[in-house]
Parts: C-alpha cells; structure tokens; sequence
C-alpha cells in the first residue's frame, strides 16, 4: 500500500487530458529526501546503484512483486523457538487460570462456612423457641427448625466432600509452580538457544504439573481423604541440567558427592518423614470433624422433629438446640480453621522434599561426569532451596556422617518451613 501511495504521489491522474487513457513512459527523479513529504516507502533493494534515483515504471513493478513475495521459510532453530515460546504462553495461560480458580474456591469456602453456621444456629433458635409452650402451637417451628438442620447437613457433607480450603491450596502452590516452570524457561532462553530436547522435557512438565493439580471438579479432583499419605507429585522423572553457561561436570569432587549423599539422607529420613506425619495427623483430624458435623446436624434435625412429644420430655428440643451449637462450632473448626488447607500443605512441603532429593539423586546416579550439572552451582542451588548457606549446608552433611544412626538425626535439612 506504500508503494501504491508512493506512485500515486509520482504519477498524478489529471482529468483534463483527452490522451489519459495512455501510458505514459517518461522518466521522472525521485526526490532524494521523501521524509519530508511525509510518504514512507517500502526498502528498495539496489536504491544506490541508481543514477541521480531515476527509477522507471518497470522498475517499480518490478519492486512491487518482489515485495509482495511470501517470506523465506522458517529455520530448524526459528522453529524450534517457535514451539518453545508456544509452550510459554500456554504456562502464563494455565498459572493465570490457576489463580483465578484458587480465588474463587477461596470464596467458596469462607460463604459456605459462614451461610452453614448461620443456617444451623437459626435452627437450633427455633428448636428452643418451639420447646416452650407459651409460643403456642410450635408446629411451624418445628418443621422450620428440621428443614435447616437438614439442609445444613446436607451442605456439610457436599463441602466436606470437597474440601473447598484445601481445592484452594491445591490452586495456589499450582500458580506458584506454574510461574516457576515459566521463569526457568525464560532463563534457560537468556542463556541459550533451544533445542528440540528442552521443549520435549517443557512439555513433559506441563503434563505433570496438569495432572498433580487438576482445574476441573468432576471428574479429576483429587482424593481428599487418601488411604495413603503419599508427597505430592507435580514433577517427570529428572534428568541432570548440562548448562552451557558454565562447564558441565566441573566442581564435583568426592567431598562434594558426600556432602549431597548426607543431604539426602536428612531430607529421607527427618524432613519428609516428618511432613508424612503431620499430614497423617491433619487427615485424621479432618476426618473426625467431616463426619461428626454432619451426623450432629442430622441428629439435630430429627430431635427438632419430635419437639413436644410427651413420651421424650425435653429431651428432644435439648439434642436439637446443643447439637445445632456443636454442628456450628464443628463446621467452624474444620473449614474455618481450613484443616483441608493444611493437609494439603503438609503434603505438598513433603514433595518439595521428595524433589530435591530425587534431583541430587540423578546427579549423583549418573556417572558420566560432563553430564552432571556444574557442582558449585548444583550445592548453592540446594543449599537456597534449603534455606542455608553453602556452609551449612556442609556442616549438615557433616551431622549426617555414616557412623551417626537414623534415629541420632534431630535436625531438619529445610529451614524454609
């Protein structure tokens, strides 16, 4: 479209000419300096071989073809940029879908916990105001009363079924591993160009993170109440990183292999077993209270219908009005002290510990030293990771000794959580 601007400022049409209709030949000069007509014209190739820039109407077709040519196609490396920036964007998409899921299962859990505790205690006011005579015919109460305690009941179970705390841990530690998967790679491609290998092992990342924490609800959700404890999993099998930044293989000495050995010795038998325990108690706790708030509400629900019979007394208005207060404080306790939340956390602090010491594992496992990450960015990496300095990261691998027994180790590796 430039060129066509260009060349309807170098051929003007003039109406009054009865011979228009011709083509004409002539050859016109080109003002050297067009930035002052303000018209931007395409780069034209061999612009300075031209004579005084006398350029012809061939010539100008000719450019215009040329400029009209599809690009030349992609390189095997532009390509693989290509699919490697592809994977980017579908990171950003999938930690910004993460976020704002995790926002709104947060919500879920503060309304639930809070429409729950005031549907039950408006219960158990009606179930006392029914129990006095002087309110006259308590029948309206009564079923009010009943018709609370089972909805209230009701929301109990769907919510402790699924968990709507710990949905929104699982959401947030997601977006945070989402937005780290996206900085490495973008630092991978600081450093270097891709290769066909580093979007394999992106892609392969991606697959895990998806499956260690799924978006949808049904079907995929997680168990919430697991038989086993097992540390969460968001990551593939791990393979040595050869920078190229630095010299791979270089730094590693026989101290240096003990010293990673020790590491891993703490983190196996203090730190994520340690975190295996607390979420065995965490998952004991939330099962406790997700089944007594909904049998108190339930139990509330029938006592509340048997309000005034004269073969059970007071009993039955008591059961109802002290188990609505005890279904509320239960359903304070579980959701509104967010048990499910901590038991997902407990779980995922025991997997990033599983990972560390299954990435020291496959550099150590493998034998070929110019395959290893350097070793002195490797032990300051895991020393960050742990929350030390390199120095003490090596006095850990020093209380870690072989002669020391598992039950001797006190210390956690971590200092982080």
């Amino acid at each position: 479209m430039a060129a066509l601007q260009a060349r309807g400022l170098i051929f003007p049409s003039s109406s009054s000419s009865s011979h228009g209709h011709q083509r004409v030949r002539a050859l016109l000069r080109v003002p050297v300096d067009l930035g002052t007509l303000g018209v931007s014209l395409p780069k034209i190739p061999q612009i300075a071989k031209r004579q005084e820039g006398r350029i012809s109407l061939g010539e100008l077709d000719k450019i215009d073809a040329d400029s009209s040519r599809s690009p030349a196609p992609a390189t095997a490396d532009e390509l693989v940029l290509s699919k490697m920036y592809a994977v980017l964007e579908a990171i950003a998409d999938r930690a910004e879908m993460h976020a704002i899921i995790g926002e709104q299962r947060n919500n879920w859990n503060h309304l639930f916990t809070s429409s729950v505790n005031s549907i039950t205690l408006a219960a158990s006011l009606m179930a006392g105001v029914a129990s006095i005579s002087a309110a006259g015919d308590p029948l309206a109460f009564k079923v009010s009363s009943a018709i609370l305690f089972a909805a209230a009941a009701g929301i109990m179970m769907i919510t402790s079924k699924i968990q709507p705390s710990q949905l929104a841990e699982e959401q947030r530690n997601a977006t945070r591993l989402w937005r780290q998967l996206g900085r490495s790679i973008e630092t991978s491609l600081g450093h270097r160009f891709p290769t066909d290998r580093d979007v394999s092992e992106a892609v392969e990342k991606m697959l895990a993170l998806e499956k260690a924490y799924p978006l949808p609800l049904v079907p995929g959700m997680l168990e919430k109440f697991p038989a086993v404890v097992e540390p969460t999993r968001w990551w593939p099998k791990i393979q040595p990183k050869r920078s190229r930044a630095t010299h791979a293989g270089d730094g590693w000495s026989k101290d240096l292999e003990e010293e990673m050995k020790g590491a891993v010795r703490v983190l196996k038998v203090k730190d994520e077993e340690e975190y295996i325990k607390l979420s065995n108690l965490a998952l004991n706790v939330n099962k406790a209270l997700a089944t007594a708030g909904p049998l108190l509400a339930g139990a509330a629900a029938l006592s509340s219908g048997l309000i005034g019979s004269p073969a059970l007394g007071p009993l039955p208005a008591f059961v109802s009005v002290v188990g609505g207060v005890l279904a509320a404080t239960v359903n304070t306790l579980e959701h509104g002290g967010q048990v499910g939340m901590v038991f997902e956390l407990f779980r995922n602090c025991a997997g990033f510990y599983r990972r560390l010491q299954e990435e020291i594992e496959s550099n150590l496992e493998e034998e070929e030293a110019d395959r290893r990450e350097n070793g002195e960015v490797f032990e300051m990496k895991i020393a960050l990771q742990l929350g030390r300095s390199v120095s003490e990261l090596r006095e850990l691998a020093a209380y870690a000794s072989p002669s020391r027994e598992d039950e001797d180790i006190k210390e956690c590796a971590g200092k982080l959580f």
